[in-house]
């Protein structure tokens, strides 16, 4: 009777021998593993000394212990410590391999399936290799890289000393080949920032993120849309008399003026409330107008950062912001561009004057005179969410009067991109207070 064949699959196995085990074979069977280990832990080590957060070093520098200072000596010398590592990890795989072979050719005879050989002796130990000896660990040491660090820290140590020599031509050579072949590092945009920034966690970055967003979106930032307006300055009158001086500046608390002739369109100077201290007893007729001090002007469309370096080049705190007709659009302080990175600064003489109120979860209530800018903020929307319609207006009542077109009424509705403005108080000159409701598609 004539006879099946076999598959080509099953034809392979039955035509490799097996071997009977012999001592020889256990031994090396019990070495591959423990080599696997070994390259286990150093693979596991890489991944955790490059995985340490801040925190963790935080913890370390708090221990003060000898194996803590060892770890953070190895930080220092990154290119010596990866050295250690991979050096010491490629001759571990080397031996893997080499006994990996040795074995499977004792215990199995693949010279008439020199395929399947290929597969079992190249393919299933590159899969042990890949898997316990690479992925495992790296993912174990991920998760606790503290713990690995202290636990492998000794044994990098020694094998660093022993491996010296040859870590000191791996580096040198990585170090010549990098200057020889040298690229420029491509600079990453304030877009890009942004975007990482975005999709980090909240509760990683903690109130960190504020102050990262607020320095990425700080050089976009003009000076009238942070400034205070010309309506809000507390100035002083250049002919005023010294007891009117001092008490406009009991009152307001401010430490620097702005002096002007006739009006705001004509500023002196500033007058410092520190100057005056000297002569708080003298007649009321002092002549305080000798102590003004020169004005600075900016344009509207200055960039802060750019402000911000030249109050330190020229050690002032203060500016006056001028339009394009050269008037006085309102004032700028060094406080107001450092408020652009870290929020508000208050100190226990600051009276509070909030420009809104917080009804519920979507209603606001509004000072209309409050920069668009701060508005973003206190809603938690993007600051360029107006951008196609506010024109050249920076505050909320700039941002209707731009849309509507003319002054509205009391109770007038305007929705803008998910928000619903209801003037709430107004009169001849200027929009007052308004409503704003975040409509329900716009709720986080």
């Amino acid at each position: 009777m004539e006879t099946d064949s076999l598959p080509p699959a099953a034809a392979l196995i039955l035509s490799v021998v097996f071997n009977p085990g012999s001592i020889e074979v256990i031994i090396g069977v019990v070495a591959i593993f423990m080599l696997l280990t070994v390259t286990a832990l150093f693979s596991g080590a890489e991944t955790a000394f490059f995985s340490l957060r801040p925190a963790d070093l935080e913890r370390l520098k708090g221990l003060q212990t000898n194996n803590s200072q060892i770890v953070l000596r190895f930080l220092d010398h990154p290119q010596n410590l990866l050295a250690t590592i991979l050096v010491a990890s490629n001759f571990i795989n080397i031996g893997v391999v080499i006994l990996s072979t040795w074995v499977t050719n004792s215990m199995i005879d693949f010279s008439n399936s020199p395929i399947l050989g290929f597969l079992v002796q190249v393919v299933c130990i590159s899969f042990f290799l890949l898997f316990f000896g690479e992925i495992v660990p790296k993912v174990f040491a991920s998760q606790r890289p503290l713990l690995v660090v202290l636990f492998m820290v000794r044994p990098l140590l020694f094998l660093s000393k022993i491996q010296y020599p040859i870590n000191v031509i791996l580096i040198h050579s990585t170090s010549f080949v990098r200057k020889r072949y040298h690229y420029p590092r491509k600079n990453i945009s304030i877009d890009e920032i942004s975007d990482a920034l975005d999709l980090t966690s909240p509760e990683e970055m903690g109130k960190d993120q504020e102050i990262l967003e607020g320095i990425v979106k700080f050089g976009n930032i003009s000076v009238n849309e942070v400034m205070c307006p010309r309506v809000d300055m507390v100035s002083v009158d250049v002919s005023s008399s010294f007891g009117k001086i001092i008490a406009t500046i009991t009152e307001s608390g401010f430490s620097r003026i702005p002096v002007f002739n006739e009006s705001f369109d004509h500023i002196r100077g500033v007058l410092h409330a520190k100057d005056l201290l000297p002569y708080i007893r003298k007649e009321r007729d002092f002549r305080w107008q000798s102590l003004i001090r020169p004005t600075f002007y900016v344009p509207e469309t200055k960039k802060i950062d750019d402000l911000l370096r030249e109050f330190q080049k020229k050690k002032i705190h203060m500016a006056v912001v001028v339009d394009e007709y050269g008037g006085t659009s309102g004032i700028i302080t060094l406080e107001d561009i450092l408020e652009e990175i870290v929020g508000d600064i208050s100190d226990e003489f600051d009276v509070v004057d909030k420009s809104y109120t917080r009804i519920n979860q979507s209603k606001y209530f509004f000072d209309a005179k409050v920069l668009l800018n701060d508005f973003c903020k206190i809603v938690g929307c993007n600051d360029q969410v107006f951008d196609q319609v506010k024109g050249d207006a920076d505050t909320l009542a700039g941002l209707i009067l731009e849309i509507k077109g003319d002054m509205p009424h009391k109770h007038d509705i305007l929705i803008i991109d998910h928000f619903k403005f209801s003037i709430e108080a107004v009169d001849n000159r200027r929009i007052k207070q308004v409503l704003v409701e975040i409509l329900p598609d716009r709720e986080k």
